[in-house]
């Protein structure tokens, strides 16, 4: 399963950052130095923000539409064979793969196709009947299960070129956050709970959904967990949000814990966490930055502290260092080295991120990480900047 020759020039030019009069020296090493990369596995928030249900599938059945023109070419270029798409709304009305497939990925002159994926329902847009934003009113986009104008807003799609395997996957969409021993539970400046018992004791924790998938590498199991937990911003004092965020994040940390859990509960009623020995890799945009941002401290050393989970390759770019640079603002106070950033935000009042992740189990053999944030002015037509984040990939070897 060695990835092409070729392929890793591509890597290197797009994702580095190197200047084109150093390109033929690299190309001759690349030919006479054999390197292997498995499986490259990456992460993209594609950011489509569609305000109303059904605009996905009209974009998706045109095969025009520019945004999912330039994320085609991105997954064009990094080529992984798996891949997470965050912020991609969930239709069961439509064969949403097939129509990226067939409309957008088969197309151009590097063309590329999964023949595997998946996707399921998402909390987002979905009314929960009850007043979670605390405004006094129901049925608005804050009181849904997650924050969302329509159900499915904001959804997840994996795309894969291996098979998922034979076992089923979980998903943890229903689990109740109050479920969680020691939670952060949202309370307001005296101390008093923000919401009331009735409403926490129902109140879900995933803002989208937690997906455990286990996928086939050629009789390699490896379990992809998919999330996007929900930004840390966006409230009050009492921080909801941002205490979501952080016990959104914890759950992967419980979940992989190899001393094993017994308080989770998928929405099949299957109850436990992964297990010992399994190969996992967690990905997704999970909105907190080790740093800098408005998450709440510690949240995402969670994971990376977390002695199971092998937190050592940081995905990095040239480009993200440069538009940190040449943006200013907020970016010149982040305390971060700006290659590690993932995200391009506001440099007035957030500032580029780190907050897409892929973090492998202690164990995997990950041989290269990065960003797909090319320096300015490196390609004609550079498509990374189709979304407000950018593509991190990992190459892992088995």
């Amino acid at each position: 399963m060695c990835r092409e020759q070729g392929s890793l020039l591509h890597e290197f030019i797009y994702h580095t950052g190197m200047r084109r009069p150093v390109y033929t020296f690299f190309l001759i090493y690349l030919f006479i130095t054999p390197l292997c990369a498995d499986v490259r596995v990456a992460t993209f928030n594609i950011a489509m923000g569609f305000e109303q249900a059904g605009q996905m599938r009209a974009a998706l059945e045109s095969g025009n539409h520019a945004r999912l023109q330039g994320v085609a070419t991105v997954l064009q270029r990094v080529r992984p064979e798996i891949v997470l798409l965050n912020e991609f709304d969930y239709d069961p009305s439509v064969d949403a793969a097939g129509l990226l497939n067939d409309n957008y990925l088969s197309r151009g002159s590097n063309p590329i196709r999964y023949e595997f994926h998946f996707r399921a329902p998402v909390n987002t847009g979905v009314d929960s009947g009850l007043d979670l934003d605390g405004d006094g009113e129901t049925g608005g986009p804050g009181d849904a299960w997650g924050f969302g104008h329509f159900p499915g807003q904001y959804g997840m799609l994996v795309l894969s070129r291996f098979p998922l395997a034979a076992e089923p996957a979980r998903t943890f969409r229903d689990f109740r956050w109050s479920e969680m021993p020691d939670a952060s539970m949202p309370v307001h400046a005296d101390g008093t709970p923000f919401y009331p018992q009735e409403t926490w004791n129902r109140l879900r924790l995933s803002s989208k959904s937690h997906w455990d998938l286990a996928i086939d590498l050629d009789g390699v199991e490896l379990h992809l967990l998919a999330s996007h937990p929900t930004p840390p911003v966006f409230d009050g004092e009492e921080d909801r949000n941002g205490r979501r965020n952080h016990d959104e994040i914890r759950f992967w940390r419980d979940y992989t814990d190899p001393a094993g859990i017994d308080w989770i509960v998928d929405d099949g009623g299957a109850v436990g966490s992964l297990g010992k020995n399994k190969r996992f890799i967690i990905a997704g945009d999970l909105n907190a930055d080790p740093h800098d941002g408005d998450s709440r401290a510690g949240a995402i050393s969670q994971l990376l502290d977390a002695p199971w989970i092998d937190a050592s390759c940081v995905p990095s770019s040239t480009g993200a260092a440069e538009a940190s640079r040449e943006q200013g603002g907020v970016n010149t106070r982040h305390k971060g080295d700006p290659a590690h950033d993932t995200a391009d935000f506001n440099d007035r009042y957030t500032g580029n991120l780190r907050i897409d992740y892929l973090l492998p189990s202690a164990g995997l053999n990950v041989s290269r990480c990065g960003v797909f944030w090319p320096v300015a002015g490196l390609l004609d037509d550079d498509p990374s900047g189709v979304s407000d984040h950018r593509l991190v990939w990992m190459d892992l070897e088995f």
